[in-house]
């Protein structure tokens, strides 16, 4: 048996530095709230909160709650939360990943330069619901699907500043730029994929390619981890998407020759160790 263990997987550089940043907090023996799941992990979200670490989701939510220290997820908020958060009395953290902060910016300034705004991503996602806000609502669309970018009408004579969700399908983003660009409009593309998500999904591809099973780990709510899954299930049909090793049904890769491991960017080193320890055990 031949374990493949991809060199990308696990926590990224902004999902460490935000839980990095609750646990260092914890030390402080202050009431501390996260806004939103720091990270998309239940494994993490359910530690913290065995350390007092308590999620809320909205700002009404802290309204007669202990005053304390807010920490903004790695995800990010939409525009002015942070100012509402600080008139009820409490400290802010903003744990938002720097690559998520540069989309804000961007998305700002283009607005402001009177653009129409594409975000191609999950509308549903926090991360994009935060970029929208940082733009002209009336001139901003969300599209995730060939069929939304087929659809897609702006008015002529506007720019169209085309950005990503950091997690996107780096092919997929691709794809639906080329159907946008076929309209005929002046397009401005920023590819705002963030580095460690091109190069994990380009190695999960090339893992996938070559191996007669592979395991996919991350939280069920995930971008990252599903979008994983997405591009290993295209190249290998046996692709299996567990949170835990407890998730893992090892009669169904126990009868295969190479066996390869991946993890989204919100999964921890311990989780994914695991599940590799488990695999080479049993197998």
């Amino acid at each position: 048996m031949n374990v493949i263990l991809a060199k990308s997987a696990g926590f990224c550089f902004g999902v460490k530095r935000a839980v990095d940043t609750v646990y260092e907090r914890i030390l402080e023996k202050e009431p501390l709230y996260t806004f939103g799941p720091i990270i998309h992990n239940e494994e993490v979200v359910r530690d913290l909160e065995k350390k007092g670490v308590v999620v809320v989701n909205d700002v009404d939510e802290l309204a007669g709650k202990p005053q304390g220290t807010v920490i903004i997820r790695a995800h990010g908020v939409e525009r002015g939360v942070c100012e509402k958060i600080q008139a009820l009395g409490f400290s802010i953290v903003d744990a938002t990943c720097p690559f998520v902060l540069k989309i804000h910016r961007l998305v700002e300034r283009y607005s402001g330069e009177d653009c129409h705004i594409v975000i191609v991503g999950n509308a549903s996602h926090p991360e994009v619901k935060g970029i929208k806000s940082w733009s002209n609502a009336e001139d901003t669309r969300v599209i995730g699907t060939r069929e939304e970018a087929e659809k897609y009408d702006a008015s002529h004579g506007k720019k169209v500043c085309i950005v990503s969700q950091t997690t996107f399908n780096y092919n997929k983003f691709q794809e639906l730029v080329e159907i946008i660009k076929e309209k005929g409009y002046d397009i401005i593309v920023l590819n705002t994929i963030c580095n460690a998500t091109e190069e994990r999904q380009t190695e999960a591809r090339a893992i996938a390619e070559q191996v007669d099973a592979m395991i996919v780990i991350g939280g069920r709510n995930s971008s990252n981890t599903q979008k994983l899954f997405e591009i290993c299930k295209n190249e290998c049909k046996n692709t299996y998407y567990i949170q835990t090793v407890k998730d893992l049904d090892l009669a169904e890769v126990r009868s295969v020759d190479n066996v390869g491991i991946t993890a989204g960017a919100s999964t921890p080193n311990n989780i994914i160790e695991e599940v590799q320890k488990n695999v080479r055990n049993e197998l």
